[in-house]
């Protein structure tokens, strides 16, 4: 008979209400403007990004971005925040399974009855609840016997059939969520070793800014000194003398605003790496002039590896379950209890037949009337999963933005180079040509 009735039950807990779990398709185009042969993403993000920096091949930068994920605080923020992710998809899983509890207890009550009258309460093979009396009932007397000890122990079992799949879908929500928390983890981890890079590189250019103002600085003095003597000379008039002590006091003004910059840059580094500011020192070095080229194809494999679109798209997942969550409310829920053990008196004959006891029950609870709170929590999750979409879109979109964006910069840049490198030649042949012609006597 209980076999007939569980089967039913177990059967039903194959089904699950709410949506199924799609992926919406991201706002994509089919040709990009600065690299050609791009393809459509094939999602890599769990794959491991190593040690990215070391094509820079500069120890102190490699020594550097180490340290980040040991010591940047943000980071462990955000790890920490995935344990507690895993925490919650354990928490949720365990509501997959029945609640068993144990109760010992001893009470020690006053006996009723007289002549030696003895009764219990004991609970039937049928659940019910049942009166035996001992030696029967005295019809005289009523006085109260002398107080005794009761003991019992009882086993429990609990469990909340997942009959309509809401349990589930909490599972797979909160799985949906750690892995939003392992993404979100990755960029962070990622967005740190990008900004220390960054500042890094940033602090070398202003290194080598420091040594090309010290040799501009150099060169004023040289050529206030010459006007100098050419004024002592009568040569020139004084007004180009107060002109080239003018350009010298300007790169002098430029070399001592170069330590702003750089010791701002050298903070940043410290708090990347977790350090007080004061604890971090860097000594100067010139900026690196041999700039890694970008192997063909890199940047549709960068998009494929972004955490934050990972970290969307698993968000719109975690969004989608918790429809279900609410959708299973609008029916009833199904729990099963039992409960097993020994009640009586005394302890040396407390396990015995007599004193055994069992139950089992079942119940069903439903809502008939919650004004309309049911359908509008239903519609609240739906909007959020709509609301997880968007930002979804809105995410590739973004990637793909800055992506079009660091391509464009980098050939324009590299224009910029060449004709920067042309304009430098250019001045270097005319600083020979005005020497040369210095040191011939014909000019000034």
């Amino acid at each position: 008979m209980r076999r007939g009735l569980l089967l039913p039950l177990l059967a039903l807990s194959a089904c699950m209400v709410g949506p199924d779990y799609k992926k919406p398709d991201p706002i994509l185009s089919t040709e990009y403007k600065e690299l050609q042969g791009w393809t459509i993403a094939q999602p890599q993000d769990a794959t491991d990004r190593g040690d990215w920096w070391s094509v820079y091949r500069d120890p102190v930068l490699d020594a550097l971005e180490r340290q980040v994920e040991v010591s940047n605080q943000t980071v462990k923020q955000f790890e920490a925040q995935y344990r507690n992710a895993v925490a919650l998809v354990q928490g949720a899983q365990a509501n997959l399974f029945p609640v068993v509890g144990v109760n010992a207890n001893v009470t020690r009550r006053s006996g009723f009855g007289g002549s030696g009258s003895t009764g219990a309460n004991i609970i039937n093979s049928t659940g019910i609840a049942t009166n035996t009396t001992g030696n029967g009932v005295s019809g005289g007397g009523g006085s109260s016997g002398a107080p005794r000890n009761q003991y019992s122990l009882e086993g429990t079992a609990d469990w909340t059939l997942d009959v309509w799949g809401a349990i589930r879908r909490q599972v797979e929500s909160q799985v949906a969520g750690a892995q939003v928390s392992a993404a979100d983890l990755a960029n962070a981890k990622l967005s740190a070793q990008t900004t220390l890079a960054t500042d890094y590189f940033d602090l070398r250019a202003e290194d080598s800014l420091e040594a090309i103002l010290r040799n501009t600085v150099a060169a004023f003095e040289r050529s206030l000194q010459i006007v100098q003597n050419q004024h002592a000379a009568g040569t020139v008039s004084e007004a180009d003398v107060v002109t080239a002590q003018a350009q010298l006091e300007g790169a002098r003004a430029q070399l001592v605003g170069v330590g702003v910059q750089r010791a701002q840059f050298e903070h940043a580094i410290a708090v990347l790496t977790g350090h007080p500011p004061a604890d971090l020192t860097i000594p100067p070095a010139p900026l690196m002039l041999n700039v890694p080229v970008m192997p063909p194809g890199l940047p549709s494999t960068l998009l494929q590896r972004r955490p934050d679109i990972a970290a969307a798209e698993r968000q719109m997942q975690q969004e989608n379950e918790l429809i279900g969550v609410q959708v299973a409310a609008y029916y009833p829920t199904i729990s099963l209890s039992t409960l097993a053990g020994y009640v009586g008196s005394p302890l040396s004959q407390l396990f015995t037949t007599a004193n055994r006891i069992w139950s089992l029950g079942a119940s069903a609870n439903e809502t008939l009337f919650a004004g309309g709170a049911r359908s509008s929590a239903v519609a609240a999750a739906q909007a959020t999963y709509d609301q997880s979409v968007g930002n979804y879109r809105q995410v590739v979109l973004t990637a793909l933005q800055q992506v079009e964006d660091q391509l464009s910069t980098l050939r324009i840049l590299e224009q910029q180079a060449r004709a920067e490198a042309i304009a430098v030649a250019a001045a270097q042949r005319a600083v020979d040509v005005t020497l040369n012609q210095y040191r011939a006597g014909t000019v000034a």
